[in-house]
């Protein structure tokens, strides 16, 4: 089976020119079917700023009312977007960019959790793996944005964690698919104050280990349980570390591989 690479790159990268484009460069020399998913960085909340729309985060989470959810829309789908398929583009890589709601890509529903009203904020239900599938077949690279919509014309702003591991378990039955989350860590680590104790490769029964002997700090557990949900619905591996680091990532020289047992 064709192997498939979810990249997905957070603020760190973003917000940083320089970084971005070395990344960019990176990504577009990656053989093969790839997609790219990006998060928006400071640059929304610094758009909303200039404007005055006042910013709320719950549990890390944006409150996205209605004036937020247009800023979100004109960074995320707009300014981020069309600026890495244009980097893409100027490094041979023939890439396309969309929200959820081009080719009804990604379907979402208004997140609803009791006490806390998110706003435009989704939350996942479907991801259209023939389309992706699709433009794949034609050697384009696929650049997300974290807009999804709820086929009723509205608009949600969603999580691009959440995006990437969505599209690496809907295209599983199609490729095998290795997820990469990026993030200021170089892995995993054993110690989260020292990057030279990233732990290289982590199954069902060690991640165990680790957690019942409090060897891994409690904001990685998330990221974890997480990628371990995509494994057990398909995706073959998900890769954890620097997004600066991709070709040793994905060469397994870098980062911590979550893996099957």
């Amino acid at each position: 089976m064709e192997t498939l690479y979810v990249v997905k790159i957070g603020g760190n990268i973003i917000d940083h020119s320089e970084k971005l484009a070395d990344f960019l460069q990176s990504f577009a020399a990656l053989p093969g079917k790839k997609i790219l998913v990006h998060g928006g960085g400071k640059l929304a909340t610094q758009l909303a700023e200039k404007m005055n729309v006042p910013q709320q985060m719950v549990e890390g989470r944006r409150i996205t009312d209605a004036e937020t959810l247009r800023i979100v829309t004109m960074v995320y789908a707009g300014d981020i977007n069309k600026r890495v398929v244009a980097a893409l583009q100027s490094h041979g890589c023939n890439a396309i960019g969309l929200t959820g709601a081009d080719g009804n890509a990604i379907l979402a529903h208004k997140r609803e959790k009791a006490g806390i009203d998110y706003g435009f904020a989704g939350d996942v239900d479907a991801v259209n793996a023939e389309l992706l599938h699709a433009l794949l077949s034609l050697n384009m690279a696929v650049v997300l944005a974290p807009i999804t919509h709820n086929g009723k014309g509205q608009l949600l702003n969603t999580n691009a964690d959440t995006i990437a591991q969505e599209t690496a378990k809907g295209l599983s039955t199609h490729y095998n698919v290795q997820l990469i989350y990026s993030f200021e860590k170089s892995g995993v680590l054993l110690d989260a104050n020292d990057d030279s104790t990233v732990i290289p490769s982590i199954n069902p029964s060690y991640y165990q280990e680790l957690k019942s002997t409090e060897k891994i700090f409690a904001g990685m557990i998330p990221k974890l349980d997480n990628a371990f949900a995509a494994i057990r619905s398909g995706v073959g591996k998900v890769i954890i570390g620097k997004a600066e680091e991709l070709p040793a990532l994905i060469a397994g020289a870098a980062g911590t591989s979550i893996v099957h047992e």
